[in-house]
């Protein structure tokens, strides 16, 4: 099994705190951190640019693993990769050369990742597994943090599991990931967790349990000790 991996995603933080947020979630066992940038365009929402990921970059040492949910997104890789992005994640949806936007993800020197919205097959990035690390399986509509789970996308994970058999990629699921639903993707094959209310409920005093309630339920649903 690919090692367990949890990402509080910072769209649901206090921005008006989010260096400290940021510096808060690390304290309390979050393995990476999650970036959900929005355009208005490709999601009904708008959230961060490259100069905010620049400006919280000095305050943890721990992964940037920065999701673009605009189109087009070839424009902004460098802006995003000299911001301090470590992996970038584009979508399958977003713009008709995927394979280039990957090529220049990595000639940028940073890992590259793939998403697939809830209403995408997996079968539209099977020509560029060999391109990223990651797949991203979107488990809500791409837009808004909060949102309920959807249960369908478990048999998409289970697929994208099957299709990289044998290759060094990680399975990132996004979108109403709790204690409850962690379980669930986790035995259907995601390592990779990105939670975001059901990591900065409670404020920061809360932060370690919640973090940890997640990472248990997956451990346990994978059949390791928490």
């Amino acid at each position: 099994m690919r090692p367990l991996v949890i990402l509080p995603s910072i769209l649901a933080s206090d921005f008006a705190q989010l260096g400290a947020e940021v510096q808060a979630v690390v304290e309390a066992g979050a393995d990476m951190i999650h970036i959900d940038v929005m355009d208005g365009h490709f999601v009904p929402n708008i959230t961060f640019g490259p100069d905010v990921v620049r400006a919280i970059r000095p305050v943890t040492d721990r992964m940037f693993d920065t999701h673009l949910m605009i189109s087009p997104a070839d424009p902004y890789l460098e802006a995003f990769a000299k911001a301090g992005s470590d992996r970038i994640t584009v979508h399958a949806e977003a713009g008709p050369h995927l394979h280039r936007s990957l090529q220049a993800i990595r000639a940028l020197g940073k890992r590259a990742g793939v998403a697939l919205n809830p209403g995408t097959s997996e079968t539209a990035i099977a020509h560029v597994l060999d391109m990223v690390d990651l797949v991203l399986v979107m488990t809500v509509n791409p837009g808004f943090g909060g949102q309920k789970f959807l249960a369908s996308q478990l048999d998409k994970i289970r697929a994208v599991k099957a299709m990289i058999a044998g290759r060094e990629i990680e399975i990132e699921v996004d979108g109403g990931i709790t204690a409850e639903t962690a379980a669930q993707v986790a035995v259907a094959g995601a390592n990779y967790l990105v939670a975001g209310s059901s990591v900065f409920k409670g404020g920061a005093k809360a932060y370690a349990a919640n973090i940890a309630a997640i990472r248990e339920a997956a451990m346990r649903a994978r059949g390791e000790k928490a």
